[in-house]
């Protein structure tokens, strides 16, 4: 047979299976329905190329970006960066064979739709859309899942506090090998789970609101790429490094802060992490991470803004530093002290640290009593051979004393009273006054018959009675260890049911103390606002008992510190502590609808006293009272104690109770300047007119040029932004919110501080170094004015041009202010831009920004030379044009004489009883608060 006959039979064989493939290749009707409905979700679904009446996906020709099996199943749809607006169709988990979804880059909305049971998908690429909620049976199911990424959703689950990945994901998915969620709203801690996935190899998490240690699941884990960086939070990622240690296949870690964003974790770095066999690159900057610098081999390692004592890896630090960080690492790395122990020098003058007295360059005094720490003693102390006096009462303490410090030859005092210890008591000298009252736990004693068990919890006396730091008071026996059945104070042998009997005793007198101390429940608390008529500028409360009976307490009756633990009471410079029930009565008990805003540590209330007085409350949310909110808390009482000003919204009180901390201001009924500048169509309020622009930049300036001016206290605000700015009902703005304020240094020199503050209002060296100067204020002010002419926020993803800086509102606006015609463009619409002398006026408010944002501190001006170009603007007078106003009733356009007759005749309506007089109507006249409608001036009256 010849090759054309052989030929023959087969062609159309070929032309059968080919005619069997496309029929087979029909698209499937439920997948096509997905597609429909897809395109029906669109706002724009033209973008996608399919035509609107198709009826066969798979082709041929198939649709655009759709890939299907032979059985007619959609298997892939590749729709990444198409410009694709409007949702996913709730139907979208019937595509059950879809294996690959590439939808990336797309400006998405909405919900995500449930993949419950595409069981076939194992790449699913939904990152940088903008994707708000997200259903509980997500990820139920998926599983052949490998590769999922959410990230860049940053509204996904936002208005609901965010959200984690629910344990399915590690039941449905165990092949998964990727899981990037950066910047998606992840909320709390780390789910444990994660660190179970035996197949995950990338975890990103990063720009998420995560907090609290990284698990111990993670102990060994074969993760080998891992991003934890720049949780955004107020309460962030903290605890040590030492799980990081075991996890042998990493190759690249990141734990930085990038600037604003630190993270908190903390201690040591543990010796393992510099021998991981496989890192490759390892990112730690900007946490609260202490001692030497590891010798990490990893060929990109950075670890800038730490605490570490010695400036290089692999170069060591002083013996006392060590000593001294091993005793931390012992109380679990107590925020304040991470904080203020940094340096290899803990005896550097005027910066040595919190708790550390120092004679001639010697560490002679350890002194944390009543810190708050919890852990055990550490054997270290005993390195540290020049321990005069080491005070730990007053603390959480656990297990033994260590025998190193019976090694302290100097050693004189030793107070570890009133905390959890256990014996035995190691052998000191008789010349060492030692003391352990309040160890109730302490069993180098035998228990008598009626004493109180070894193992029985504290009483309340024993934390609140005695006066922890007090030495002399009843210690154990010291010596040979064996258990007695009495206790000893100062060498003297006492029964143990009379020490006992002296414990309980001290805790009634602190008891009844507490209680005489105490205002009788029911009371309640008037808050008046500080006039600034009144002597020494003091305010007062007024306490109305139950019986209705008064009393005012004037600010200078209790001065100095004074007790935070309840009660109503002044401190120094007038401030005074308000019940937590009246502020709770003032606004509703923190009603929903009383909501200002959300700042700072908390949420921010409006409250209306029963005075009619409004007030604005700060309230710290339970969960981020750490220390280092609480040092906010507490920085910003102090300084608002120093600062007055008609510019600097005023501080009322605070209140403190249990978990509540809660700081009272005067009320802003106009709100944030951001409001009015970025959402004043949300909020349905009319755009700032250029005058009231120019009025709140000069009062601005003024504030701060206050603050840079004090003589003695020369404050930095540190976070000086347009929310950070209110408005009163005059549109005058204030400076508000002082708890990162820090104390300038002289003339033009910086100090070097923690990096905090909002980023787009970083000045570059700050944000480089975390070096500050009062230029640091400068340049913040320089982005508010650039806000407050274009209409645009500091940062904005969104702003067209060539590079990652471009972002930046000072960069970017640098780049355009020299051309006229972007500049006009740059304005924000709402100023018209066509009237010449408001396009001058803002001319010169871009060249003063301008200057204001130079790259170098040097090239900035100071806050003076702002007022000094924005009075001019501002005070520049011209007559109104709209109608004259009406005084009383009058016509000014009548003759003089007519005029005067006029006012006369209305002067005398308001005497004979023709217009009641508010103290005919009400009984008195009510006086004007001060600090609401008008607030303090400085002595030169700005």
């Amino acid at each position: 047979m010849d090759s054309a006959a052989a030929a023959a039979p087969v062609l159309p064989l070929l032309a059968l299976l080919l005619l069997a493939t496309a029929a087979a290749a029909a698209t499937h009707p439920a997948d096509l329905a997905v597609l429909r409905d897809l395109r029906k979700s669109l706002t724009n679904p033209d973008a996608l190329g399919w035509p609107e009446a198709g009826d066969d996906a798979c082709g041929p020709p198939a649709w655009p970006h759709v890939s299907c099996d032979r059985d007619g199943r959609v298997d892939n749809l590749d729709l990444k960066n198409a410009g694709l607006a409007g949702t996913l169709p709730a139907s979208f988990s019937s595509l059950t064979a879809l294996q690959g979804l590439s939808l990336q880059g797309n400006a998405l909305s909405g919900p995500l739709p449930s993949f419950r049971g595409m069981s076939s998908l194992r790449q699913a690429f939904l990152n940088n859309n903008d994707f708000d909620t997200i259903p509980a049976d997500f990820f139920d199911g998926l599983t052949d899942l490998l590769d999922i990424s959410l990230g860049n959703n940053p509204r996904l689950n936002a208005s609901t506090g965010g959200w984690a990945p629910p344990d399915a994901l590690a039941t449905s998915a165990q092949q998964l090998q990727t899981l990037s969620l950066d910047n998606c709203s992840l909320s709390g801690a780390i789910p444990p789970f994660l660190g179970t996935m035996n197949s995950l190899q990338n975890l990103t998490l990063s720009y998420n609101n995560l907090s609290g240690p990284i698990p111990d699941t993670f102990n060994g884990s074969a993760i080998q790429r891992l991003w934890l960086n720049n949780q955004l939070g107020e309460a962030k990622l903290s605890g040590t490094l030492d799980v990081i240690a075991t996890m042998t296949s990493l190759q690249e870690l990141w734990l930085h802060g990038n600037q604003l964003n630190s993270n908190q974790l903390r201690g040591l770095v543990p010796p393992g992490l510099a021998t991981l066999p496989a890192l490759q690159e390892l990112k730690i900057d900007n946490n609260n991470l202490l001692g030497p610098v590891p010798p990490v081999k990893a060929p990109n390692f950075t670890f800038a803004g730490n605490e570490f004592c010695a400036a290089k890896p692999g170069d060591t630090c002083a013996p006392e530093v060590m000593a001294l960080l091993q005793f931390l690492a012992g109380v679990q790395y107590p925020t304040g002290l991470v904080d203020s122990w940094s340096g290899n020098d803990p005896c550097a003058g005027a910066a040595s640290w919190a708790g550390v007295t120092c004679v001639q360059g010697k560490l002679t005094v350890l002194n944390l009593p009543n810190k708050g720490l919890n852990g055990t003693i550490s054997p270290s102390l005993g390195n540290i051979t020049t321990l005069v006096d080491v005070n730990l009462g007053g603390n959480h303490l656990t297990g033994t004393v260590p025998d190193s410090l019976t090694k302290l030859a100097s050693l004189q005092k030793l107070d570890l009273s009133m905390n959890d210890l256990s014996g035995p008591l190691p052998t000191f000298k008789p010349s060492v006054q030692v003391n352990l009252s309040g160890n109730l736990n302490f069993n180098s004693t035998a228990a008598a018959p009626d004493a109180q068990p070894s193992n029985s919890p504290r009483s309340p006396a024993a934390h609140d009675g005695g006066a922890p730091g007090s030495h002399g008071s009843n210690a154990a026996i010291p010596g040979d260890r064996k258990k007695t059945s009495s206790a000893v104070l100062l060498g003297t042998t006492i029964p143990v049911a009379v020490s006992v009997a002296a414990l309980i005793s001290v805790g009634a007198v602190f008891f009844c103390k507490k209680r005489a101390s105490t205002p009788p429940q029911g009371a309640s608390v008037v808050v008046h606002p500080r006039d600034s008529s009144d002597p020494d500028n003091l305010a007062k409360i007024v306490v109305a008992t139950n019986d209705g009976s008064s009393g005012t307490s004037q600010g200078n009756t209790h001065s100095g510190s004074s007790s935070l633990t309840g009660g109503v009471h002044m401190i120094e410079a007038g401030n005074f502590v308000i019940a937590v029930q009246v502020l709770r009565g003032a606004t509703k008990n923190f009603a929903k609808e009383n909501v200002l805003g959300h700042g700072g540590f908390g949420v921010v209330y409006k409250g209306e006293l029963h005075d009619g007085t409004m007030i604005a409350v700060k309230r710290m949310e339970s969960v981020a009272v750490s220390n280092k909110a609480l040092d906010e808390f507490q920085a910003e009482i102090a300084v608002l104690t120093k600062v007055r000003h008609r510019n600097l919204v005023s501080i009322l009180g605070y209140a403190i109770e249990g978990n509540e901390r809660l700081l009272v201001y005067e009320y802003m009924p106009n709100g944030a300047l951001s409001r009015h500048l970025f959402q004043w169509k949300q909020f349905g309020l009319e755009p700032l007119s250029l005058k009231k622009r120019l009025n709140i930049a000069l009062d601005v300036a003024r504030g701060m040029e206050y603050l840079h001016n004090l003589g003695h206290h020369r404050f930095i605000h540190r976070d000086l932004k347009s929310a950070n700015i209110l408005l009163g009902d005059d549109f005058r703005a204030k400076v508000s919110d002082f708890g990162l304020m820090k104390d300038a240094p002289d003339g033009n020199f910086s100090v070097a501080t923690r990096l905090a503050g909002t980023f787009g209002y970083l000045a570059p060296e700050y944000a480089v170094t975390g070096k500050i100067s009062t230029k640091a204020d400068v340049f913040s002010f320089g982005v508010v004015l650039l806000e407050l002419i274009t209409g645009t926020t500091a940062i904005d993803d969104s702003r067209v041009g060539e590079g990652e800086e471009t972002r930046h509102l000072a960069y970017w606006f640098c780049q355009i202010r020299k051309d006229e015609e972007k500049l006009r463009a740059a304005i924000d619409p709402t100023l018209d831009v066509t009237d010449e002398e408001i396009f001058e006026s803002i001319s010169v408010i871009a060249e003063l920004a301008g200057h204001c944002t130079a790259r170098e501190p040097s090239q900035r001006p100071d806050m003076g030379h702002a007022v000094n170009v924005l009075v001019p603007m501002v005070e520049k007078w011209k007559p109104v044009k709209d109608e004259a106003e009406d005084y009383l009733g009058i016509d000014l356009h009548l003759p003089l004489l007519q005029m005067v007759k006029s006012w006369q005749d209305a002067e005398a309506s308001m005497t004979d009883g023709s217009i009641l007089s508010l103290e005919d109507s009400k009984g008195s006249i009510p006086a004007r608060p001060a600090g609401f409608a008008e607030s303090f001036t400085s002595a030169d009256g700005r």
